[in-house]
């Protein structure tokens, strides 16, 4: 879609709003009163718009640290000036030292090595509004330090917070951060930074623990990293003194890259080994700027492969974004990455989500794990070209949800990663025809409406294992695939565009989401979203007759045997060995029908029929075919 004036956008969504009726918007969705509660205060709205009292806070942080790659060692200043746009007194100020998933007792998911723990981050100095604060008498529980205030922070008020402080890096049990090898680390959540407090939990007081993912404010960063010379550095924002450390050449290859279509090699295999590419001093400090977003991650490497391509996302404007392909020569399944990314990139301001993609750049880092960051990547390499091609485009596509909309990861997984999903499954066959992604299917109609299965709005906190997995990937993947399908493209890409014009830049609950789409298509989805997000059940479809007449055309009948709406997918083929394929949608169920059926046009002999389709997982498939009798 085009970038529209603030005035159009404005416009549009009050139109929508009066279009959808005021019965459509009630909230017949079954809500938890803590979210209710936030109709009542007037911050957020049963139209799926913000409320007229809606509020978040927000920060600009100035960031200055130096990392030393041989002792993995991060130490650093952050300036933090705080804005508290809510209607409370905040006495204490709660932080988030990430970091501190490595300190010693901190509990934690999945395998550490006992030589990657820790004593934590060290806060060295700490000053709130110029009153210093004993850095002994910090509560620290491990990822949460909670400062109470000598004077609280006013409603619209501002507070000006210090902190110097440093602490290792992790060299192994590589969890989203650390070393990656020898002269290569991936560094990410690396500086103390304030909490969210928002209009329906207050502070966020959930500990990371490694598992579920993040939630934090849009700021403005402005980050000095100093590294050793011939180390370079690849960060979210906007590199503003490149000319400072890169050498003339690989600058003026920068500079070409950012203008090219064509892949341009900055650093070659070759001169990876050469050392001549940062200034020749001692130590480097690389100034990077980013604004509106809700993270800042970096990687550094001495001795990686840097390819680069930029294109325009945006025709209106002719804006371009670079993307670029960082990796260890080794690796040579990298070698395709940065086209990868140009391709989902495109796909991404094209065909889906169809909107002009949002930031300057994307680097994908060579690294140990499968991770995304505001305008960074952290993946490791795979064994296969799909497997990369997969990979690229779903850590990308993580550009929109959560970073672009400000999600709550922690708590709803299903409103970023259900996303990524779907994204991967449309723009890898655009990337290479053919390739089938059935990412998720088997498991899910393994385990649907057993034990292991909840239903999707059940909090990712709550969530370990097969739930977690079924719940924040193929589930509410399928369940956006599915509306899409029935919307059809425009009307979809309609509802999914009032969704992002009305929450980028903000904080969206799952009702938001619900009641934004109901608005921009113009239709009351709810019996959809109660059945697929609300509601347990599984998948399964039956054919259960055939019907042959010899004075009419046949007719298929389906039967939900399951209570999960799905697609119908038929496959018939006829005596003469030619096949037609038939397809309904989940509209067909919609009014709680439990069988439909599905006449086949003409009065050709049926010789089999089968049921299903890559994204039609069944729970029960034994009744998916049917055989003419002999």
């Amino acid at each position: 879609m085009k970038n529209t004036s603030t005035f159009s956008r404005c416009l549009l969504l009050i139109l929508l709003a009066l279009t959808y009726s005021a019965s459509q918007a009630q909230t017949a969705l079954p809500m938890p009163r803590n979210l209710r509660a936030t109709y009542d205060k007037g911050t957020r709205s049963p139209t799926g718009q913000p409320g007229p009292k809606y509020w978040q806070n927000t920060a600009d942080y100035t960031i200055k640290v130096n990392f030393d790659p041989a002792t993995r060692r991060l130490a650093g200043t952050v300036h933090i000036k705080y804005q508290n746009n809510s209607p409370d007194s905040l006495r204490q100020l709660w932080f988030k030292l990430y970091p501190n998933l490595y300190q010693k007792g901190a509990p934690r998911s999945g395998k550490f090595s006992a030589e990657d723990l820790s004593d934590g981050v060290k806060i060295e100095r700490l000053s709130i509004n110029g009153q210093v604060i004993d850095p002994s008498s910090l509560l620290i529980d491990n990822t949460n330090m909670v400062v109470p205030l000598r004077r609280a922070i006013g409603a619209h008020q501002a507070a000006q917070v210090e902190v110097a402080y440093s602490y290792v890096l992790n060299k192994g049990s590589h969890q989203r951060t650390g070393e990656v090898a020898p002269g290569a680390a991936f560094v990410a959540y690396f500086f103390p930074r304030i909490a969210v407090y928002d209009d329906i939990d207050g502070w966020n007081r959930i500990a990371y623990t490694g598992g579920p993912e993040f939630y934090n404010d849009f700021c403005h960063f402005e980050v000095d990293i100093t590294v050793p010379r011939n180390f370079l550095v690849w960060a979210t924002g906007e590199l503003t003194n490149a000319d400072k450390v890169l050498t003339k050449k690989y600058l003026a290859r920068l500079r070409t890259a950012e203008k090219k279509d064509g892949i341009t090699s900055i650093i070659d295999s070759a001169e990876a080994r050469l050392h001549d590419a940062t200034a020749p001093n001692a130590y480097n400090t690389w100034h990077f700027d980013a604004r509106d977003v809700t993270d800042f991650a970096f990687a550094t490497a001495d001795h990686y492969v840097w390819e680069s391509t930029s294109l325009v996302v945006d025709r209106a404007t002719k804006r371009r974004t670079r993307v670029d392909a960082v990796y260890n020569a080794k690796h040579d399944d990298f070698e395709e990455v940065a086209q990868f990314g140009r391709k989902t990139v495109e796909a991404m301001s094209y065909t889906f989500p169809k909107w002009p993609y949002p930031y300057s750049h994307e680097t994908v880092f060579d690294g140990l794990d499968q991770m995304e960051y505001p305008m960074m990547v952290n993946d490791n390499p795979t064994h296969t070209r799909e497997e990369s091609i997969t990979l690229t485009d779903h850590e990308i596509f993580h550009t929109m949800f959560p970073f672009y909309m400000g999600i709550n990861e922690t708590k709803y997984a299903w409103m970023d990663e259900g996303w990524a999903t779907i994204g991967e499954w449309i723009i890898s066959p655009l990337i290479q025809p053919g390739l089938v992604d059935d990412y998720g299917m088997v498991p899910y109609a393994r385990a649907a409406d057993t034990e292991d299965d909840l239903p999707i709005v059940t909090l990712t906190t709550q969530q370990t294992g097969t739930p977690f997995f079924l719940n924040s990937y193929p589930k509410p993947g399928l369940g956006y695939l599915y509306v899409k399908d029935m919307l059809g493209d425009e009307l979809f890409t309609k509802a999914l565009h009032t969704y992002i014009g009305t929450w980028h830049g903000k904080h969206p609950m799952p009702y938001d989401f619900f009641y934004s789409m109901n608005a921009g298509a113009g239709q009351n989805l709810d019996w959809f979203w109660q059945r697929w997000f609300f509601e347990g059940g599984y998948p399964d479809l039956a054919i259960t007759s055939v019907a042959r007449p010899a004075d009419g055309p046949a007719a298929i009948v389906v039967t939900a045997k399951g209570s999960k709406p799905m697609p119908v997918d038929l496959t018939v083929t006829f005596d003469n060995g030619s096949e037609e394929k038939i397809h309904r949608t989940i509209a067909v169920w919609k009014d709680g029908a439990k069988r439909i059926t599905v006449p086949v046009a003409g009065r050709r002999a049926i010789r089999q029929v089968t049921l299903g389709s890559t994204y039609t997982p069944d729970s029960y498939p034994a009744d998916n075919a049917w055989t003419a009798p002999q």
